[in-house]
């Protein structure tokens, strides 16, 4: 057995400080230092995707990682990654305490877990719809419950709607929201918080839209009038449409003399 330096105790043998200290981070808010970029939002994302889904190569090799992020389905968008994208994906989730080594007896290669609720503790169904909203982009309540029973069951709408309104809702800061419903749209949709508010197209009520003042209103009269490179297919149109008339002419007449 190998001794460990009694430096590295106190970072393996947490005191009840350290505790108090890690349970206080479990509930903190996502801030500028934690969001995450998209490349971690996807790793992360198919870390818990793959717990679920395929427990018997869980946790991941970085090659198995990189396939689960360029997958083609349950992905939107479809990406290309490289290794050296999703190592530095997997190095700032390990620094925010979302992702670690795992050093099993069996592990040839080095492999990867989530450890999402380090930081933010849910329950394993919640987990699984904020998976979904880390793979696909915003969604309806449906299309969440729908997709996320691959990785855990949910009931029916009603418990898909209160998990996500309990991550929408955490006293500590929202990792959930739910978007105003847009234009074309008849339902609305949940996002996820980890890697920031979402920017959201401008959509100004018909009473708050301004009208240009008369002057700036085209005219009818003022139209634009054709360009020289128009007028010419116009005319080359027109005589080659009087020069079939005329060849038409000539064959009744021809064939009224027969």
């Amino acid at each position: 057995m190998i001794a460990l330096p009694i430096s590295l105790l106190p970072r393996l043998v947490p005191t009840r400080a350290l505790l108090e200290h890690t349970r206080s981070m479990t509930l903190a808010d996502p801030t500028p230092d934690t969001l995450l970029t998209a490349t971690e939002a996807r790793a992360l994302g198919c870390l818990i995707e793959k717990e679920f889904t395929t427990p018997d190569i869980y946790p991941l090799s970085l090659n198995s990682l990189t396939n689960a992020c360029n997958q083609r389905s349950n992905r939107a968008p479809i990406l290309t990654l490289t290794d050296g994208e999703v190592e530095q994906a997997l190095d700032g989730l390990r620094q925010k305490r979302l992702a670690a080594l795992f050093s099993g007896a069996d592990a040839r290669v080095p492999k990867f877990r989530q450890t999402l609720d380090n930081e933010y503790p849910m329950e394993t169904a919640a987990r699984a719809l904020l998976a979904e909203l880390l793979l696909r982009g915003p969604q309806t309540t449906a299309e969440l419950r729908a997709r996320a029973e691959r990785m855990h069951p949910l009931a029916d709408l009603a418990e898909a709607e209160r998990l996500l309104s309990d991550l929408a809702a955490r006293p500590a800061g929202a990792l959930v929201r739910l978007l105003p419903r847009q234009p074309g749209q008849k339902e609305q949709r949940w996002t996820e918080l980890l890697t920031g508010e979402p920017s959201l197209p401008a959509t100004p009520s018909l009473a708050n839209a301004s009208l240009p003042p008369p002057s700036q209103v085209p005219a009818a009269s003022s139209a634009q009038s054709p360009s020289p490179e128009i007028e010419q297919r116009i005319a080359a149109l027109e005589s080659e449409v009087a020069s079939l008339r005329s060849e038409l002419a000539a064959l009744r007449a021809a064939l009224g003399d027969a």
